[in-house]
């Protein structure tokens, strides 16, 4: 194991650069405390929506144009997407960027971008070259961008600073050589001594099997963790403009949620359940089993030792690390009387889902029914559930939109605790549709309907963390 940490710092961070210097990358260290971090940085905020399409909404950036045929807008979009990109240079001149240098770096990669897609569209125009051979190329050389610009713009500016960084790029701008992940970082980290110098390294990186292809959005946190795994990292740290709280602190109110000090990587898997990613679900489990823990801390908050995430911590008393949930879901209900006794029949409804790549948060079952609580984000939802209609004629199958509520925690075994959770949303007037909780006691979720999302987090946040902490 080494000395080093593997840093990642997220696009609305890079976005307040002079702050972040002040408070993560130099702030009141000393020279010599400088280096042993590797940095791995995404894209500025927004900028990723433009080059592709807004996470959100959906709406199309320049990739999104382009895979629907509508080459013109794309073109227009990627001038616009230069525009904002040397607009961000300028406001970075202050910190002592040069700027020459930096749009310059953004014009050689905006016009190789745009010269690949016309010849793509041309390409495109004769039938036999199919969208599905080259679009995921494209995607993949799009994203790449803007880790790139955010990258090289923060070596720049750290040399003015007397940090002596290191500008690694693994995108593989113009490299014909793709192997693995492992392979690019290898290569691109050969010969760098960590106590001598902080490398800034790209949050995209190349691989043969395209990382985006993989893992689509959330690739930043799949560099970091491999980057981690590669050299040896003694920690990981994410910083987020954030911390890890017992609860939100806009909905609850931040004098009554507490930070969460310390938790282990099942807890963190619980949270992306919830659509609440401490990390990347992919990107810990490769950290976890090199037991390397994984430490969150707010960006703008330094002092603050943030959370720790490792592999085998339990909490020495029984505790709530967080009350959260999510309400983009619908139940799945199947009744069908036939079904007591037969072997295989929820086997058989999962082939639905298999088929269709729908997943599911949580699941309840009794003699004749078996409900699934699946997001309604997921795209083959609907030709999933008209699927399992034609398949089981005998069942009624019927869908209603739910919310979940989740108490998570690293050791939640206290007696009487299913019974003051449920006293505190009874006493709320909240209805528990379902529940669900295995027996190993890190996740209690109760199914309710949507209106009730938000006071059902308070009543619980105020039962299990503001009670203990009075």
């Amino acid at each position: 194991m080494g000395e080093h940490t593997v840093e990642k710092i997220g696009g609305t961070s890079m976005s307040r650069f002079g702050e972040l210097m002040d408070n993560v990358i130099i702030g009141k260290r000393k020279a010599s405390e400088l280096y042993n971090r590797i940095f791995v940085v995404s894209a500025y905020g927004g900028i990723t929506n433009l080059l592709l399409e807004n996470k959100k909404t959906g709406a199309p950036g320049i990739y999104g144009s382009f895979a629907a045929g509508d080459y013109a807008s794309g073109l227009k979009k990627l001038e616009e997407t230069r525009e904002e990109m040397l607009a961000i240079n300028r406001n970075f001149a202050a910190l002592g960027l040069d700027t020459d240098k930096a749009d310059s770096f953004v014009n050689e990669r905006m016009d190789g971008a745009r010269s690949c897609l016309v010849h793509l569209a041309q390409l495109g125009s004769f039938g036999h070259f199919q969208k599905e051979n080259y679009l995921p190329a494209a995607r993949e050389m799009l994203s790449s961008i803007g880790e790139a610009h955010s990258a090289f713009n923060s070596v720049n500016i750290l040399h003015k600073h007397g940090v002596k960084a290191v500008f690694v790029d693994l995108s593989g701008w113009r490299d014909h050589d793709t192997g693995t992940m492992e392979e690019n970082i290898e290569k691109h980290m050969a010969g760098l001594d960590f106590s001598q110098c902080m490398p800034i390294v790209t949050g995209y990186a190349k691989c043969a099997e395209g990382v985006m292809a993989r893992f689509d959005r959330g690739y930043s946190e799949i560099t970091f963790s491999k980057l981690a795994v590669v050299t040896g990292a003694r920690e990981g740290v994410i910083h987020k403009e954030y911390h890890l709280s017992t609860g939100d602190p806009k909905l609850i109110g931040a004098d009554k949620v507490r930070i969460i000090g310390h938790t282990n990587f099942d807890i963190a898997d619980q949270l992306s359940d919830m659509a609440m990613e401490a990390i990347h679900p992919k990107a810990s489990k490769a950290m976890e089993l090199h037991n390397i823990p994984i430490r969150v801390k707010n960006a703008f908050d330094p002092e603050n030792p943030g959370t720790l995430i490792s592999r085998d911590y339990v909490s020495p008393e029984p505790r709530v690390d967080m009350i959260c949930g999510r309400q983009d879901l619908v139940a799945i209900e199947v009744f069908d009387p036939e079904m007591v006794g037969v072997s295989g029949y929820d086997y058989n409804l999962m082939k639905s889902f298999a088929a269709h790549k729908v997943s599911y948060i949580a699941k309840n079952t009794n003699a004749n029914t078996i409900t699934h609580y699946v997001s309604v984000r997921q795209e083959g939802l609907e030709d999933c559930i008209r699927e399992i209609r034609e398949n089981f004629p005998s069942a009624k199958v019927g869908t209603s939109e739910v919310a979940i509520v989740s108490v998570l925690g690293s050791n939640m075994k206290l007696p009487g605790f299913l019974s003051r959770a449920a006293g505190a949303l009874a006493k709320s007037g909240i209805n528990v549709l379902a529940l669900d909780q295995c027996m190993r006691q890190v996740n209690m979720q109760f199914v309710i309907e949507r209106k009730h999302f938000s006071n059902a987090q308070i009543a619980l946040h105020r039962e299990f963390v503001e009670r203990a902490d009075a």
